[in-house]
């Protein structure tokens, strides 16, 4: 019977691989076929979209998977804490007088990069908080009541920001300039006319590069430092760990705090990007950056950055070509798929050993 269920999975395994090798191969296809259609100008548009808006879901990927990959907990609350993170900057941004409608790009570097780092800190206190109040007393629980739970905190969350700032759309200050740079011009205008094939703005340029610092820093401590290792061992065996002098409960904690302190400098990079936030959008940002942190390998670091990526993409290339009333069908269309037939995701589950 045991051997049977090796097989059995091992078919799956490579049925679910094969099936995404092809499923790969007909999006690169499609993507070659699109380019020579529509020509090179209009894709590399989208593919720029697609990545800067996947930049953001990898931040808040990285939270879910952190946290999963050490108490195997899907923390439903951490979309939310990603939109706390912009209501903190928000707040704080109006000390410095800084109101909407105000172009700032240069002078507000210093305030940008001191109002990040704040926000950083008061995010991860705050998802310390929710560790030790709602997720630790049901560590050994059942898993069904930490689920339950997350869930009520993510409410919980989301209404006091409704309290705090009420229900409208709340006006980013436009600290960021709306500056393009066109590079490698060629014939791609209509009636022969010459334009830019990459029309790339400041805007993007700012997400990319903040999310892959931060994407590296994380890889890099997690990697090197001694509360990175520490990290690594409690996900691989919480028991030998602790047996190793480990203290669990404080890197758990240290856990929520860095996942939290990501989601935060998204919610600021989210807002900067389109001058807008709402109490409510942490629970559709949430939901599609648990579907890249499964599609890249839940747990996996890597992973969640990959598939952060891959979805901005996949979404920027449904919008454009076909409509973007079906982008959250197509989104959960995904992680139904992953879920059935690779449900370790593209880079390999990592999650603690039983």
């Amino acid at each position: 019977m045991e051997r049977f269920q090796r097989l059995r999975a091992t078919l799956s395994g490579d049925l679910g691989s094969t099936l995404f090798l092809l499923l790969g191969v007909l999006g690169v296809l499609w993507v070659i076929y699109l380019t020579i259609e529509q020509g090179p100008r209009s894709m590399i548009a989208v593919l720029i979209i697609g990545l800067t808006d996947g930049a953001i879901y990898a931040l808040i990927a990285l939270g879910y998977t952190m946290v999963y990959g050490i108490i195997e907990l899907i923390n439903f609350a951490h979309g939310d804490v990603f939109t706390l993170g912009a209501f903190f900057a928000l707040a704080i941004l109006g000390l410095f007088k800084l109101g909407p409608g105000a172009n700032y790009t240069l002078a507000a570097i210093p305030i940008l990069i001191f109002v990040t780092v704040v926000v950083m800190a008061l995010n991860g206190l705050v998802n310390i908080a929710i560790e030790r109040i709602a997720y630790r007393p049901l560590r050994n629980a059942p898993r069904l009541a930490p689920l339950i739970t997350a869930i009520g905190m993510s409410f919980l969350v989301e209404g006091a920001m409704y309290l705090w700032r009420g229900p409208v759309d709340l006006r980013f200050p436009d600290l960021i300039s709306e500056n393009r740079y066109e590079l490698f011009y060629g014939n791609f205008g209509p009636q022969g006319k010459v334009a830019p094939l990459i029309d790339l703005g400041v805007k993007d340029i700012m997400v990319v590069v903040a999310s892959v610092f931060l994407v590296v820093m994380l890889s890099l401590f997690i990697s090197r430092t001694k509360l990175g290792k520490a990290m690594r061992a409690t996900a691989q065996d919480r028991d030998a760990a602790a047996l190793m002098g480990i203290d669990i409960n404080r890197t758990i904690s240290a856990t929520f705090f860095i996942g939290a302190a990501l989601a935060g400098a998204g919610g600021i990079i989210y807002a900067l990007y389109f001058n807008s936030i709402r109490f409510d959008l942490g629970f559709s940002a949430g939901l599609v950056a648990f579907t890249a942190a499964v599609l890249g390998g839940i747990g996996n670091i890597e992973g969640a950055a990959l598939g952060g990526l891959l979805i901005g993409v996949i979404r920027a290339l449904n919008d454009r070509y076909f409509s973007a009333s079906w982008s959250d069908v197509v989104i959960f269309a995904i992680l139904i798929l992953v879920l059935v037939f690779r449900p370790t995701g593209l880079l390999g589950m990592q999650v603690p050993e039983k």
